[in-house]
């Protein structure tokens, strides 16, 4: 006599676009990376998906590179309206 099987347990899909915007995020599509992390985040609370740590991690790598160049942006003009660029 065989017993019965018991159930599988599954892992939730994960949400298409937080891979994307992890990977959008990697190769530093910085706008893309953060739009699509908002809508997986959105998608996930929503659906019961996986994929929330990869969403936000694609949030984090957008957010930091915009930062990263509005910073720089903001050096760069300070130092060429100053005169210290142009010797």
């Amino acid at each position: 006599m065989t017993t019965p099987a018991a159930p599988m347990a599954y892992a939730p899909k994960t949400n298409t676009l937080a891979i994307v915007s992890l990977v959008a995020g990697i190769i530093g599509f910085n706008l893309i990376a953060v739009i699509l992390g908002h809508i997986a985040l959105s998608q996930i609370k929503r659906t019961g998906e996986g994929g929330r740590t990869l969403a936000i991690v694609g949030l984090v790598l957008g957010y930091l590179a915009i930062a990263a160049i509005i910073i720089f942006v903001a050096i760069s003009g300070s130092l060429a309206f100053t005169g210290v660029a142009n010797p």
